[in-house]
């Protein structure tokens, strides 16, 4: 269990990358295209151009030869007389437009924008105002800035949308795409909340769309949809919501199938991120065939030895190693770093080595792992954060060599550099941390390993998009407060981690099943035996789902519910989890032979106290008369009489 719990803690740090939204602004601008400031035609002080022709044609049916004479001022001639300098302010309007739909900067567009403030009423200028947004968000600079033009655009769409249906349908790809906008400025900003309840809107509207239009209506309104799910994910994986992101990142890339070749390379990138996003939830397995298809796509539309297939590769040989296949792990990050070196991709190819020796140290082959990573130091700058990581991969190589003097000393030089790197780079230095506080660990350093994470918790929590590692961070303080007897300390960690990390994972995620394992073993040491029950009884319930009754830890948190009951007496429930304790040990055979026996001693010892539990409960509930009612002698030798002898 322990070995997991560190592999579990280690990959609950890593973050999924947010796409940034140059990605997106290619969507949005066909359907900006089509959508653009002339759907919603302004309306200028002045008549529009259908007015002035029926007015031009009014006054040729007018001008007959018959009304010459008139000595009359005649009401048309005075009308005529007007017209060109309608005609001028129409032109005025029409180069206005025509400057800010060809403005390449964001500062010619804001020159534009002024100057149709002062032509078009407010209610004609929601585009222009999407428009200005979405550059704005694009590059990045001005959040705030950018959520200004977006909240304006709203309430001009608002206020269309509640004066007429025709507008307000005409308007729903227009308010979606602002929604999304108001959404994306609210992320950057770190309003999270804010930004989902924009986005959420923003779905509800777009999912009138669904089913009901055209390929053409498809066309326009998948980009956005697509925008609006990818960034939908983005703010629940920040939320600590991860379960719940991945669904809107599926549905992303359903679009994208939809829209895109089979062998795209886009394709094959968003098959990617759906993998990465199951390997920070740790869900290797589903991870899995999204990295293949990825890999398969990128090989068929770039060849093998493109970046994107090194990539690929990398992270194939993450998923193998989360599911124990060390070797094939090992094979694909060979295979991508023979590419990365061709391309001369200095930095991932120094990662990419420095996760070699982490391999050979998951195979044992600790010199080998010593080797590589004695090559890889060569290559680093010094106080960089990838010397630390080189230092603390040497570190625990020799602990496993027991050489724990050598590795303490790796250790400390990383924690030095990573001091210096707390501020300009706090969750690579978060990550670090929980990886050297496993080794402390593995060297029974226990007060070194919890400083260190309690370090790390202090970090994470000044992050609001970091919430969801605040969880397993907590977990892991909890779990070595416990193993070192301080059990009223560990309580409050393990409940905040408990609940943390449902919120992130979800209810079934074994991650939460462990925890769960722990805080039962707290309740059980305090003797709060119905709170430990209770909590070993969701533990086993999660391992059941998430791994299977047979798991090894399965098999352990059904174990933990049989010796709570037991500690209530309730022996009927206690000897039935055991028998299902030695059902599943009998499963895994020859390998789980000492477990077995001790299981069925266990077993038996509780059939013996529920057997004694009985016999003192029938003795007690017995009516035995009192000594002067006793009709016979009351001398104890003599046999009693039973009553078919009366």
């Amino acid at each position: 269990m322990r070995k997991a719990f560190s592999k579990l803690h280690f990959y609950f740090q890593k973050p999924h990358a947010r796409t940034p939204l140059s990605l997106l602004s290619r969507s949005f601008a066909a359907a900006i295209d089509r959508t653009s400031t002339r759907t919603s035609k302004p309306k200028p002080h002045v008549e529009s151009r259908s007015g002035t022709r029926s007015l031009l044609k009014f006054h040729r049916i007018q001008t007959s030869p018959s009304h010459n004479f008139s000595t009359l001022v005649d009401p048309i001639a005075q009308i005529a007389s007007q017209m060109p300098s309608r005609q001028r302010k129409l032109k005025e309007v029409s180069d206005l437009e025509e400057a800010f739909e060809s403005a390449n900067s964001i500062e010619e567009m804001l020159d534009a924008f002024k100057e149709m403030e002062n032509c078009y009423e407010e209610k004609d200028l929601g585009m222009a105002c999407l428009k200005i947004g979405l550059k704005l968000d694009q590059e990045g600079e001005h959040p705030q800035k950018a959520l200004s033009f977006a909240e304006r655009a709203l309430r001009i769409f608002d206020e269309n949308d509640n004066s007429s249906s025709v507008v307000g349908t005409r308007l729903s790809l227009p308010l979606a795409m602002t929604l999304q906008l108001l959404g994306s400025c609210s992320f950057s900003l770190k309003r999270f909340n804010d930004s989902l309840g924009y986005l959420n809107r923003a779905n509800r509207v777009l999912s009138k769309f669904e089913g009901e239009g055209s390929r053409n209506d498809d066309d326009r309104v998948l980009p956005v949809l697509h925008a609006v799910q990818f960034e939908l994910f983005n703010v629940k994986t920040a939320m600590g919501r991860r379960e719940e992101a991945l669904v809107h990142l599926r549905k992303a890339l359903q679009i994208k199938e939809k829209t895109l070749d089979e062998d795209s390379n886009e394709l094959g990138k968003a098959n990617r991120d759906v993998a990465e996003a199951y390997v920070a939830i740790l869900n290797f397995k589903e991870a899995l065939p999204f990295c293949s298809k990825a890999l398969d796509i990128h090989m068929s539309y770039l060849g093998h030895n493109s970046v994107e297939v090194a990539y690929d590769r990398r992270l194939l040989g993450v998923i193998y190693t989360g599911l124990d296949e060390h070797e094939k792990a090992l094979e694909q990050n060979q295979l991508s770093r023979k590419v990365l070196k061709k391309w001369g991709r200095s930095s991932d190819l120094l990662r990419a080595e420095i996760d070699a020796a982490n391999m050979q140290i998951s195979l044992g082959k600790y010199e080998d792992a010593i080797d590589t990573l004695k090559g890889v130091v060569q290559q680093t700058e010094k106080d960089s954060e990838d010397r630390a990581m080189v230092f603390s991969s040497m570190a625990k190589a020799l602990c496993n060599q027991d050489k724990f003097e050598d590795a303490k000393k790796c250790l400390e030089v990383a924690c030095g550099i990573l001091d210096k790197k707390e501020r300009s780079s706090p969750l690579a230095v978060v990550e670090s941390f929980m990886e050297i506080s496993m080794q402390y660990e593995a060297m029974n350093e226990f007060e070194t390993a919890i400083l260190l994470l309690k370090r790390s918790l202090a970090m994470l929590e000044k992050l609001p998009q970091e919430q969801h590692s605040v969880g397993s961070v907590s977990a892991r303080i909890g779990w070595l407060l416990l193993l070192t007897g301080k059990v009223e300390q560990a309580i409050p960690y393990l409940e905040d981690a408990a609940e943390r990390l449902k919120e992130s994972f979800g209810s079934k995620h074994y991650g939460v099943g462990y925890v769960y394992n722990n805080l039962g073993a707290a309740y059980l040491e305090l003797d709060r035996l119905q709170s430990a029950a209770q909590v070993f009884a969701y533990a086993k319930d999660i391992m059941d789902v998430s791994l299977g009754p047979h798991h090894t830890d399965s098999i352990e948190a059904c174990q933990n519910l049989s010796k709570a009951y037991a500690a209530m007496g309730s022996y009927p429930l206690a000897i039935n989890f055991q028998e299902k304790v030695v059902e599943s040990l009998e499963g895994h055979g020859a390998s789980a032979e000492d477990e077995l026996k001790e299981a069925v001693k266990i077993m038996e010892q509780l059939k013996e106290k529920a057997s004694i539990q009985v016999s003192e409960a029938l003795l007690s509930s017995m009516p035995f008369p009192d000594n002067d009612d006793e009709p016979f002698s009351s001398d104890n030798s003599q046999p009693r009489i039973t009553s078919s002898k009366r």
